[in-house]
């Protein structure tokens, strides 16, 4: 991974449908080059897709709820995992150090399909001792692009960087 590697990331994260000539153009490279560097990205797995980013309320889900969930054993991990990957209301959905064990990201049309999703789907989710839910206000920052370079331990970001 070098430099140029990086720009062609930042480029594809800013602008996913931008023609691979352009994309070249942007990182000064040969469009066969830029191809090939974008190829073994995806190939990497570094790349792992391309999506378009949609809002959620256009399309009938303006409610979002953050949900933390405590399992009451350990090995109830591998379950739990699958059952949530079978449940479209859930977007995504992190495995945490400590308690609780999970933060899930939940969408639905609003406070009853969300209490209905709940008292139905969420709190028979295999293993699952206590749900904690936190509805979202207001997204403060939207999901965005990666930054091209992690930033050192204790040392802030660069100014316009």
């Amino acid at each position: 991974m070098d430099a140029i590697d990086r720009k062609i990331l930042a480029a594809l994260q800013a602008e996913g449908r931008i023609t691979l000539t352009d994309l070249a153009d942007k990182v000064r490279l040969s469009v066969s080059r830029c191809q090939r560097r974008v190829r073994d990205l995806e190939a990497a797995g570094i790349i792992r897709g391309y999506r378009a980013v949609v809002d959620a309320a256009a399309l009938g889900f303006g409610f979002e709820v953050l949900v933390f969930a405590t399992l009451s054993r350990p090995d109830a991990v591998t379950e739990f995992d699958a059952a949530l990957a079978d449940i479209p209301e859930i977007v995504e959905a992190q495995r945490l150090f400590g308690e609780p064990d999970y933060l899930v990201r939940v969408v639905t049309a609003d406070l009853p399909s969300y209490q209905h999703l709940y008292e139905s789907v969420l709190i028979h989710l295999p293993g699952v001792r206590s749900l904690n839910s936190t509805i979202v206000m207001k997204q403060a920052v939207h999901p965005r692009p990666l930054p091209e370079r992690p930033s050192r331990q204790g040392t802030p970001p660069a100014a316009g960087a």
